[in-house]
């Protein structure tokens, strides 16, 4: 069973802090997740412009993307002043998370990830134990995801939709680089790879443009450690990338989400081979008109918004993208986490 241990000081600084969740071994032994928790020092509450009625009464769970973790002291900060808890989880195998005996980022079925999950959940007061008993928090919960972890929560939530109450992804990994005819071309040959050889290492295809585009000792503004978000990322392997086309293919047919789900994204791609100094506001990562088209299979209510000039993680683009995302979110949330007025005759 999984278990957590107690809240420490996390690497981030003042007002965050961390807490390991322990997990069921694996193949390769031992395995844990990490909650990242941040709580607004009351000196800087003076200095906030709060709009606590956009969240008031909400708890957040961030989920990172592939060769990623959680680093982003501002996107919490940005919660917290909507009246928020923010909560951000390593997933086990990433970050604070990884273990020196592991393969980086490695799972074969995206479910996997649902212990993870729940054992945050727990933590924040939102399980499932307490769910099925009717023991039900009185604050409500809201998915943020950025790539492969939007893909992550989008799917989760399709199996647990009555403990959502909003699902906002960032540039999710909601369909294939090729689309989806290159996906079902494709998929055969991962498959038959993940029953040989799921973890022989494939082809590096990251080439280190959206670091350079991001890291502070390139041309980005952001500082991170290195061994959790490397150059080229980490290596890929069949079994993992058998289960995230398989992730595709779910949202493909359909998920038929009821809960509202915001889906930011950059207003143009550039996969290019070479580096291309418009890389520096575009998305290098996906096809973000081909998630744009997917997005629209998550669910009945579903806001697209385009955002010019971001990058793969909207909310590592320059501060006047990263102030236009946030202000879509606001008005997101005031119109869908807000309780509206009971509608009468």
């Amino acid at each position: 069973m999984a278990g957590s241990r107690g809240w420490t000081a996390d690497i981030l600084g003042e007002g965050f802090q961390q807490r390991t969740l322990t997990l069921e071994p694996d193949d390769e032994g031992d395995v844990v997740a990490t909650l990242v928790r941040y709580r607004m020092p009351p000196l800087e509450q003076l200095g906030e412009f709060l709009l606590p009625d956009v969240a008031d009464g909400i708890d957040v769970l961030y989920v990172h993307g592939w060769s990623d973790y959680f680093f982003q002291r501002h996107l919490a900060r940005f919660w917290a002043r909507l009246g928020a808890r923010f909560y951000a989880l390593d997933l086990r195998k990433y970050g604070r998370s990884l273990r020196p005996h592991q393969t980086p980022g490695y799972v074969d079925d995206l479910r996997t990830y649902d212990e993870d999950i729940e054992a945050a959940l727990a933590v924040m007061g939102h399980g499932s134990e307490e769910h099925a008993a009717g023991r039900r928090t009185r604050r409500r919960l809201v998915l943020l995801g950025h790539s492969t972890g939007g893909l992550t929560l989008s799917l989760w939530t399709a199996r647990n939709q009555d403990r959502v109450a909003g699902l906002v992804l960032n540039s999710p990994w909601l369909e294939f680089q090729a689309r989806q005819l290159g996906r079902l071309a494709i998929a055969p040959l991962v498959q038959a790879g993940s029953r040989i050889d799921p973890r022989a290492q494939l082809p590096v295809v990251d080439l280190g443009f959206y670091t350079r585009s991001v890291s502070s000792t390139m041309d980005g503004a952001w500082d991170y450690d290195f061994a959790w978000r490397p150059l080229h990322g980490f290596p890929l392997h069949p079994g993992w990338l058998n289960a995230i086309l398989r992730g595709h293919r779910l949202v493909d047919a359909g998920l038929q989400l009821r809960v509202p789900a915001l889906t930011l994204l950059s207003a143009r791609s550039v996969l290019l081979p070479r580096w291309n100094d418009a890389m520096m506001r575009s998305d290098t990562a996906l096809d973000v008109d081909a998630v744009a088209e997917r997005a629209l299979d998550l669910g009945e209510t579903v806001t697209i918004v385009r955002l010019d000039g971001a990058l793969h993680d909207v909310f590592l683009s320059e501060e006047p993208v990263r102030q236009r995302a946030f202000e879509q979110i606001v008005a997101w949330g005031r119109g869908y986490l807000t309780k509206p007025p009971t509608v009468g005759r």
